[in-house]
């Protein structure tokens, strides 16, 4: 075999002792606040030290007595993130895999309606929906599930970019004309033809939505509602030790999360031995 032409002009990237450098450098500027957030949560106070007594109070039982705003603002979380999550996949996959096939004239104005939300500071997006949401605690009540579909809105360019990436890698118009000229319905070509070709993608946005819908707190406390971030305000006013605990514990289910991503989305779905 030939060895492979090397277009002119164009840089072969960094070699690998530049590559571990950079690696080496953003690992330093993730690692070094983390530490920090790690030896400031084991300091005994004035007598010096250090000891593991504030994380075994947390993990023994903590939850149920002072610090039990922390455990019903993480039960509203995850709430609102399954809530979040359903309420962006079953509107935004159709939207995009119908744009893909049916309407491509449209995919610019989609794109822009789904990133515009990042330009908005979530202040002024709470300015807007206030009015809002004093109609929605009439009509659904004062509960936190509503607020869901503002997260919704905040979560729409990161969901957006995920499965647009993986949606861009599939030739999703031909494979739903091969479904069509087999008699497949619209529902049957999304769920069982698209779907399963852009699961990565799914995984993505699900889980950056949740990561997203962990760590809000302006619309949350602005519209009176307890989530997680919201109580850990609350509680640090009283101990700032606990509120930096429940920092790195999201900061570790964030990191799980990509690794979920990772793994369950590089596994290819089994195939049937051929008889």
């Amino acid at each position: 075999m030939s060895a492979p032409v090397r277009m002119r002009g164009v840089h072969p990237g960094p070699g690998p002792v530049a590559r571990w450098v950079i690696v080496g450098v953003i690992g330093l500027l993730f690692l070094v606040p983390i530490a920090a957030m790690v030896e400031f949560t084991l300091r005994r106070g004035l007598d010096g030290g250090y000891d593991l007594s504030r994380w075994a109070a947390v993990f023994g039982g903590g939850l149920t007595g002072d610090y039990k705003p922390i455990l019903t603002g993480l039960t509203n979380s995850l709430v609102l993130a399954v809530v979040t999550v359903i309420v962006m996949l079953v509107l935004l996959v159709p939207t995009m895999v119908l744009v893909r096939i049916r309407f491509p004239s449209l995919q610019r104005a989609l794109e822009f309606v789904c990133l515009l939300p990042i330009t908005i500071p979530a202040i002024v997006l709470v300015v807007g929906l206030a009015p809002v949401y004093s109609v929605v605690a009439r009509i659904f009540g004062s509960g936190v599930w509503p607020l869901a579909f503002a997260y919704g809105v905040i979560v729409l360019p990161y969901a957006y970019r995920a499965i647009q990436a993986n949606l861009q890698a599939v030739d999703v118009v031909t494979l739903s004309e091969a479904a069509r000229s087999l008699g497949a319905g619209w529902l049957t070509i999304l769920l069982r033809v698209v779907v399963p070709n852009i699961r990565r993608g799914l995984l993505a946005a699900a889980f950056i939505s949740v990561a997203v819908v962990l760590g809000e707190y302006t619309i949350a406390a602005l519209l009176n509602r307890v989530n997680l971030q919201t109580a850990l305000v609350v509680v640090s006013k009283a101990d700032p030790f606990v509120s930096i605990i429940f920092a790195l514990l999201a900061l570790a289910f964030a990191f799980v999360l990509l690794l979920v991503i990772g793994v369950v989305g590089g596994r290819r779905p089994a195939q049937k031995a051929s008889s």
